[in-house]
């Protein structure tokens, strides 16, 4: 398994391909880890070295699940071992649609991940939004399959008496893409209900971003509203989520969005932007789903949920009914398994 980094960094995608990982070797699945750090999306000549070098010293007919965040940006790496290797791309979310690129990175983008996809034996996508994207590159419907998220039933918590009014909660690295900011800025037209935000996410990934994001909050409406907790893992996070009344994510795109799986297993009503995969993986039942970067949307969504218990009591028995329906990773690593018997069967 190729990974972009640490596969403990608390992302989505890390978190899915540690999860699977796991679970394929429960499955008696023999997987090595090939770690390669690098500026992903954009590798200098170092991490394309270390690339080569490590593709190279693989065995004739290696299985190679790569996931998308670096085989999208290495299609001159990948090619010349396009037959020998057997590649299943993994693909979470398409590299040209990251928030924050100008037109010529996001074309850029697209048309290195769109020749990379070509030397696949199959692709896996994390939700049927992002298999079109996926399709819309070029790979053809055949070599496409969908394996979301698998879920673990978080640990048995009790809930915290908490003041402050309404706990709300999001979970997600303070990038533009995640829009933080819209979400302050609807907040800041409720300062007359009784709330708080707590936001949960990496200020390292964009420092710039992070930097103005807390500057928001540190004077003005928002002063003493909300409180950055920076990255949280295991126990710490899931006491977040534990304390939490409301899950908040305004994010522009999401290739599926596996905080809301947390939240949906922590009983938790939702306001989630209806953008990317959001748009499905948020139940009716469980949440409000104003669209992506609409602020006046946003203000009349949170005013709704802040201020109506009984809203907060149904939506969150929705989510509890939803939760009930989410697979597990060993249902989900079974049908990954499947995709990979494909790739290990074909000729070369």
């Amino acid at each position: 398994m190729l990974v972009p980094g640490d596969p403990l960094t608390p992302t989505g995608g890390f978190t899915y391909d540690r999860c699977l990982l796991e679970a394929l070797r429960s499955r008696g699945r023999a997987v090595e880890v090939l770690r390669i750090d690098g500026d992903w999306p954009w590798p200098d000549e170092a991490t394309r070295a270390a690339a080569r070098a490590a593709f190279a010293a693989l065995p004739d007919g290696t299985c190679v699940i790569a996931d998308g965040l670096a085989f999208g940006a290495l299609d001159a790496e990948v090619a010349p071992h396009a037959q020998r290797l057997r590649w299943l791309g993994l693909v979470h979310h398409p590299l040209h649609l990251e928030t924050g690129l100008d037109a010529a990175q996001a074309r850029r983008l697209r048309e290195q991940e769109a020749r990379a996809l070509r030397h696949t034996r199959q692709v896996v996508a994390v939700s049927a939004t992002t298999a079109h994207e996926v399709a819309a590159l070029g790979v053809p419907a055949e070599r496409i399959a969908v394996v979301e998220p698998g879920n673990h039933l978080p640990p048995s918590v009790s809930r915290p008496a908490t003041a402050g009014g309404v706990q709300l909660l999001c979970v997600a690295t303070l990038t533009p893409r995640k829009d933080h900011a819209l979400l302050l800025r609807a907040l800041s037209g409720l300062v007359k209900l009784d709330w708080t935000l707590h936001c949960v996410g990496s200020a390292e990934r964009d420092a710039a971003c992070a930097s103005g994001l807390l500057a928001s909050t540190a004077s003005g409406p928002l002063a003493g509203r909300v409180v950055w907790h920076g990255e949280l893992v295991d126990a710490a996070l899931q006491a977040r989520y534990a304390a939490a009344d409301v899950f908040v994510l305004a994010s522009r795109y999401e290739g599926f969005g596996m905080v809301i799986n947390e939240a949906l297993l922590h009983g938790l009503p939702i306001v989630a932007s209806r953008a990317g995969a959001l748009a499905s993986t948020v139940p009716a039942e469980a949440g409000l789903l104003p669209p992506a970067g609409d602020e006046a949307a946003w203000r009349d969504a949170l005013a709704r949920v802040i201020s109506d218990a009984a809203l907060r009591e149904r939506l969150a028995g929705g989510a509890r009914e939803a939760a009930r329906r989410l697979p597990s990773w060993a249902e989900q690593a079974a049908r990954f398994d499947t995709v990979m018997d494909a790739v290990m069967g074909a000729p070369q």
